[in-house]
């Protein structure tokens, strides 16, 4: 028998894998429109949700007193989705993951204008080596002036405003309820797009990877947050940073992407700012926020 700590670690391990796989299959599918992918991706992430909601409400799951927060909180998360996607399609794939790294950093910096937390030494420090790491990772953008290592940290930006919706949302509305709603609202406006005239119509190999990123995408939150839930946040969050490993094994197997030790060393730096951070958060006893979506 596991102890419910070894069964969040577990949890854990398969959020990250799940994860890995969908920036794999997002990386792949870089022929298809944005909106198409996004459209896919939350549509058929739809599946899994369903099976979490409590069997007394499958009639009144989706009645809320809060849509405006929910509309806010979708709208943000599809941005800084759309975001991670193009950085996916563009970047190498360790570089991207580097920086996502650095969402808490947005959402300690956020929490001061939007929460007014006081925030002391320790965590400002944090804040300030997380955003060195990230300037190392980010330098191709100065000196080759590839632009698109801007869009990790608009990911990361728009995430801090997704934690501060959600930490405001979890007070009233179950986990489920929050994800219907970010699944539905995200595919409304990948669908939207079709109107563009440029989507594709994917071949049989094509559609089944985008059913893997879809279920993967899904199925890696419900599994991070079912972590939390067993498991010691302490214990269970360094894992999360396996996927920096998954990224430059996979990178260069399919990619031939090889990281340069100047982002190793930035991922580093982000890495231990954003543990701080945690360390320092899960001291005052504060909400964990997923990093992803």
């Amino acid at each position: 028998m596991l102890t419910k700590n070894q069964i969040g670690v577990l949890y854990m391990v398969g959020s990250v894998v799940c994860f890995s796989i969908m920036d794999i299959c997002v990386k792949w599918l870089d022929y298809y429109p944005v909106g198409q992918v996004l459209f896919l991706r939350f549509f058929i992430g739809f599946i899994p949700i369903f099976f979490i909601i409590p069997r007394d409400k499958l009639l009144s799951f989706y009645k809320t007193s809060r849509p405006g927060l929910h509309a806010f909180r979708a709208f943000t998360g599809a941005a800084a989705i759309i975001a991670l996607f193009i950085g996916l399609r563009e970047l190498p794939l360790a570089d991207v993951v580097s920086l996502t790294f650095g969402g808490p950093i947005f959402v300690t910096v956020a929490s001061i204008f939007f929460l007014s937390e006081k925030v002391g030494i320790k965590r400002w420090s944090a804040v300030f080596l997380g955003f060195i790491g990230m300037l190392l990772i980010v330098q191709p953008a100065f000196i080759d002036l590839n632009f698109y290592y801007i869009t990790p940290i608009v990911f990361c930006i728009f995430f801090a405003c997704v934690a501060i919706s959600v930490r405001s949302l979890s007070r009233t509305e179950p986990n489920y309820r929050i994800a219907f709603y970010f699944t539905f609202l995200c595919s409304i406006l990948g669908i939207a797009t079709i109107f563009k005239g440029d989507w594709v119509l994917p071949n049989k190999i094509d559609l089944i990877i985008f059913m893997i990123m879809g279920l993967c995408g899904s199925v890696a939150n419900l599994l991070l947050t079912q972590s939390y839930r067993l498991a010691e946040a302490s214990l269970v969050t360094p894992i999360k940073y396996l996927s920096l490993i998954f990224a430059i094994v996979f990178g260069f197997l399919i990619w031939s992407e090889i990281p340069k030790l100047l982002t190793l060393f930035g991922a580093l730096l982000v890495i231990t700012s954003s543990l701080i951070i945690f360390m320092r958060e899960n001291k005052l006893k504060k909400q964990i926020i997923n990093p992803r979506a």
